[in-house]
């Protein structure tokens, strides 16, 4: 690519969305508007998003017409440099058509902030897979205290839509993969699976769902009564895995509600459990270490005695 600077066109205006660009600005005297060079700009650590897909014909707008909408950033002075709040796929195709500079709009944000604006606007665009936007809904909501119907305000959704997004987060993380890897991507679709009664349905009903290619109707049907009439037990499950640690915790309960005070209960009756069990094997251990002990001197009295018959 040649020198030439390609950006915001000279009979085009900078444009932003309303939606939460003008929120975080209306009242800051510090958001600025600039072109700032490539090599200043960082990705955000924090972006929702993992994969952006293809991003060919994002390239090719770009070098037509340039970046249409600024990039929303902020400055970070250990880095010396900005970091992206929003409009990462911006950034990546302003990378890969040549651009050297972008427009931008630059705001003083802390990194709560940051990160609030950055899982809002990757929301509102809708290009998140289910499993991503369930993800950033559930950090909404824990990190920022945000409730169902206040998520559902800002993201202009219902408050059924972010209950369902956020029950996928229980579906556990090897039914997740291999719904990513066979594409089952329809929310639709993921509902039925989280609404199985246990981790062994989740993958039968995957197992239907790739292997016999059944559709939305056929799945909702896994969920009916069985062949004896009976109806099948709705159970809740409870999974946890922390980001930063080898293992996760998974737990089923015979009933379809269960309140947290459920939870911690069951959890610590596990706990209690698990250490009967490890006393039981120490005391076990250690009575056989003792047993052992002692046989060898049983062995050299009975060898005493037979010492003194001969003699």
């Amino acid at each position: 690519m040649s020198g030439k600077q390609r950006g915001l066109p000279k009979n085009k205006k900078m444009r932003h969305d309303t939606h939460f660009i003008d929120e975080i600005t209306a009242d800051s005297s510090e958001a600025i508007g600039r072109f700032i060079e490539i090599g200043q700009i960082r990705p955000n650590p924090e972006q929702p998003r993992k994969a952006f897909g293809d991003l060919s014909e994002m390239v090719e707008s770009v070098k037509e017409k340039g970046i249409l909408e600024p990039i929303l950033v902020r400055y970070s002075e250990e880095e010396e440099k900005y970091e992206i709040i929003a409009g990462e796929r911006r950034f990546q195709a302003a990378s890969l058509a040549g651009l050297r500079k972008v427009p931008c709009i630059e705001v003083d944000v802390d990194n709560r902030g940051m990160l609030e604006i950055s899982l809002v606007e990757n929301l509102q665009r809708k290009d998140l897979n289910p499993f991503e936007e369930a993800s950033a809904i559930l950090r909404l909501a824990e990190q920022f205290r945000y409730t169902h119907e206040e998520i559902a305000r800002k993201l202009g959704k219902s408050r059924t839509v972010i209950t369902e997004a956020l029950s996928l987060n229980r579906i556990p993380e090897d039914v997740q993969e291999r719904c990513r890897q066979a594409d089952i991507m329809s929310k639709s679709m993921l509902l039925q699976i989280v609404r199985q009664d246990s981790h062994e349905s989740m993958h039968h009903l995957v197992d239907k769902i790739t292997g016999e290619g059944i559709t939305r109707e056929e799945a909702r049907k896994f969920n009916k009564p069985d062949d004896n009439g009976k109806p099948r037990i709705r159970r809740f499950s409870y999974n946890y895995k922390p980001d930063d640690r080898p293992f996760r915790i998974n737990m089923t309960f015979d009933k379809k509600n269960v309140k947290k005070e459920e939870v911690i209960l069951a959890l610590k009756e596990a706990l209690e459990n698990l250490v009967r069990e490890l006393e039981i094997e120490r005391f076990e251990a250690e009575a056989n270490k003792e047993t052992d002990r002692k046989r060898p001197s049983r062995r050299r009295r009975s060898q005493r005695r037979g010492n003194a018959e001969l003699t």
